[in-house]
């Protein structure tokens, strides 16, 4: 709900379910922040101004007429350069005569229901048409610029999403050299400020800082949202905990160079922005042209940092999420890629698909080197015409007898990229991003098409459009495989080269949209060599990326532990690979691979037509596991438990008769033999079913340990030890108990004790490096 409270100074009241957010109009025109947390009842708003009798020393009064105050002591709901402000502005803007200060002040406001789409850029929606807005426009004293600031509340999920829009009134040309999407003054420090950083193969690494004092800045300038840094950004305290303390949660959008920043200043004040970054960013706008920011999610939840996600997660699925897709049970897929990677034909994938129908397998998918004279990275990438050496009968030839094995089937491509050894760059070098003449530092051996450009967003749109046309396509993996160097475009004119990151992200959103619109059957996922574009921008068209080109389950643990933080689980794609792992060389259990990965949106992506049998007994099982419980899992409430050595993680069904959880140990440490399982989200007078899976184990799993049961000496690995394994299991522990939902969340199941070294038996859990146990809770009808 919005109010306001209409007198000299209007006031502004945002309520959601939970939070309050307020401001209000200052006597001079800004307008200051007044709170945002939990849900209070605001008559006035008296009590929550800040007062002022005198200013500061040495700072800058806004005007003779209130010399009791400096903006540099305020919280502010923007700011900009020269006016006494002298922290992080939101806007700065330069007229073509030089003046770069700026004058915002309150000019009017505007509050209705509904959302309509921008003009640029992906954003939030509401299908039911409860989110409500409030436009509060600024205009600048000087030049006559106008700022619309956007607030749009979706109560539901205790969100405000915000956003900006600049329109130069003036009457001649202005450099718009930053414009954030978000601020957020506070007026408190101490925060800890929690971000997620990494790189190929090892992303969304959770980093945690306390800010007293200073700026602290996350951002990218690598083209595109990246892997180093991504926008979702969390402010907490000390002492808040996974379920218990203030918790704010903020995201953007946007999938290019973003920019988040947090600033206490003199005052002990903490500013916080996001937005698109400022670096390297400059737009020339005309008299009455705009400029819209991308679009910022924030959330505050005193229940956490899972209380937080939580509220994230509720507004992605609904309302960034969209399409037939959304709530749609996601099918279980084989990729291609680990198995053959570029040696391909059609021969060896319908084999593979074939052992993938007979595992429960439903939809296989042919990655890359399906076109062209692909046949490695070199080579090929922009010529999407089906290689009929490798596929004889075409893409629908392929696509036909995978469907006739009751299989759906997917490809991949990469089509904002091309290499120089291809027809396409051959035929149009000026459409690649690069300076002419001049050396380029290649990545992946392959260059960016220039999607500045609306003749090469047009020719890639009906490439696309045209082989998604040709075959029964059910899937479509969306690469980008390599970060900007030498920006450049030949398309732009030489005083508009800063604009050409910005233009590229909406060139490529104008793609995404119109082959998402045309296509809406198809289950799009995304991928930037894994994680590299993992935001909520692409997650407005494609409902699941890629979480990671690292398969490794001991790092996907972390890596999927970051991602729950602002990203519902089903939207992150996880496949379980071949051990040694082709990252890490590392060897997991089959079972620990299967636990992490079904968290996610479950994929498998190794060479069944290699497997031994017993593995793909296993791999069948899990599978049938994953169908029983799917929906739960794509589709329930997720919680973070625990995290460390061993993390347990539990999914809870949204009407919470039934939970999956998962426990997963890095390390097998000595006397460390002891576990207990606590649940979260479920019903505390309802009585659950708690019970594991049965497994058997190899006993060559215990090695020459079977020597202390043999009547004979058994050599490890010898003949007779393969024979021994072939028809001796050793039975797994059992859990199962009927408790109630309180006694599951607050007391937990003791489980059966770890193998220490002293003894095994049926009551013992083999619980070795990177074991791992899937838990289920069945709610009980009484």
């Amino acid at each position: 709900m919005i109010r306001k409270i209409i007198g000299e100074c209007p006031v502004f009241v945002l309520d959601t379910f939970g939070t309050t957010y307020a401001m209000r109009v200052l006597e001079t025109g800004q307008i200051e922040h007044l709170y945002y947390g939990r849900k209070i009842r605001i008559d006035d708003a008296e009590a929550l101004k800040e007062k002022h009798a005198f200013a500061p020393g040495n700072t800058i009064c806004y005007d003779n007429d209130h010399p009791n105050f400096s903006l540099e002591d305020m919280c502010l709901e923007m700011s900009s350069r020269g006016k006494g402000d002298v922290r992080d502005p939101f806007i700065d803007v330069m007229s073509e005569s030089g003046i770069s200060t700026a004058d915002f002040v309150y000019d009017s406001d505007r509050i209705e229901d509904g959302k309509a789409e921008f003009k640029t850029l992906p954003g939030s929606y509401d299908e039911e048409g409860k989110v409500e807005h409030l436009t509060v426009t600024m205009r600048d004293k000087n030049m006559g610029y106008l700022l619309e600031l956007h607030y749009f509340v979706y109560a539901a999920e205790d969100v405000i999403t915000r956003s900006a829009r600049f329109i130069n009134k003036s009457k001649e040309n202005v450099h718009l050299n930053r414009i954030m999407s978000l601020q957020l003054d506070i007026n408190d420090s101490d925060f800890v400020i929690t971000t997620f950083h990494g790189g190929w193969a090892k992303e969304m690494n959770r980093h945690r800082v306390t800010l007293s004092a200073g700026r602290f800045v996350n951002d990218t300038s690598i083209g595109y949202s990246s892997n180093r840094a991504n926008p979702l950004f969390l402010l907490g305290r000390e002492h808040t905990t996974e379920d218990h303390g203030e918790a704010y949660g903020f995201n953007l959008i946007y999938s290019g160079n973003h920019y988040e920043a947090a600033e206490v200043n003199a005052f002990q004040k903490t500013r916080i922005l996001t937005g698109i970054n400022p670096e390297g960013f400059s737009f020339v706008i005309g008299p009455d042209e705009d400029f819209e920011a991308p679009e910022a999610v924030m959330t505050w939840s005193d229940k956490g940092y899972n209380g937080m996600s939580h509220n994230m997660h509720a507004f992605v699925r609904k309302h960034i999420v969209r399409g037939e897709w959304r709530d749609k049970d996601r099918p279980i897929l084989l990729n291609s890629w680990e198995a053959a990677y570029f040696d391909i034909n059609e021969s060896s994938l319908l084999k593979l698909a074939k052992a993938g129908r007979d595992v429960g397998i439903e939809l296989f998918v042919m990655d890359d080197g399906w076109f062209g004279t692909r046949n490695d990275d070199k080579q090929a990438l922009g010529d999407w015409d089906v290689n009929l050496k490798k596929l004889p009968n075409g893409l629908k030839g392929l696509c036909d007898k995978v469907n006739d094995l009751g299989l759906k089937f997917g490809i991949w491509v990469e089509p904002e990229m091309v290499n120089v050894d291809s027809e396409l760059f051959r035929l149009h070098p000026d459409w690649a991003v690069c300076i002419p003449g001049k050396d380029h530092s290649e990545g992946r051996t392959q260059r960016i098409l220039d999607l500045s450009n609306p003749d090469v967003v047009e020719y890639m749109t009906d490439k696309m459009r045209n082989t998604f046309k040709s075959a029964n396509i059910s899937y479509v993996k969306w690469d980008m495989n390599r970060i900007f160097s030498d920006v450049y475009s030949q398309y732009l004119d030489k005083d508009r080269q800063s604009e050409l990151s910005h233009r590229y992200i909406m060139g490529l959103y104008r793609m995404m949209k119109d082959l998402t619109e045309e296509f809406p059957h198809i289950l799009f996922e995304g991928c930037a060599s894994g994680g590299n574009r993992f935001d909520l921008g692409i997650l407005c068209y494609f409902p699941q990326i890629w979480g990671s080109d690292n398969t490794d389950a001991v790092c996907r643990l972390n890596m999927h532990n970051g991602y729950s933080y602002g990203y519902p689980m089903n939207t992150v794609g996880a496949h379980v690979s071949a051990c040694p792992n082709h990252q890490t060389l590392r060897v997991t259990p089959l079972m620990t691979r299967f636990a992490v990965s079904s968290f996610g949106s479950l994929g498998y992506e190794c060479n069944l037509c290699d497997m031994k049998k017993e593995d793909l007994e296993e791999i069948k099982e899990q599978i049938e596991t994953y169908k029983k419980y799917r929906h739960t899992m794509q589709h329930g409430t997720f919680y973070r438990v625990k995290e460390g050595n061993t993390y347990q993680w539990i999914v809870v069904s949204p009407d919470k008769s039934t939970a999956v959880g998962m426990l997963m140990r890095k390390e097998s440490k000595p006397g460390e033999m002891y576990d207990c399982f606590k649940a979260k989200g479920l019903r505390e007078d309802s009585r659950y079913h708690f019970f594991g899976q049965k497994k058997k184990y190899n006993v060559k799993n215990f090695g020459d340990l079977i020597n202390m049961v043999s009547p004979v000496h058994v050599k490890q690995d010898s003949a007779m030890h393969n024979i021994i394994a072939k028809f001796v299991k050793m039975d797994g522990e059992t859990e199962d108990y009927t408790v109630y939902g309180d006694e599951l969340m607050y007391a937990g199941v003791k489980l059966k004790q770890s193998f220490v070294g002293t003894g095994y038996n049926e009551e013992v859990r083999y619980f070795p490096d990177f074991g791992s146990r899937l838990y289920f809770m069945e709610e009980i009808s009484e």
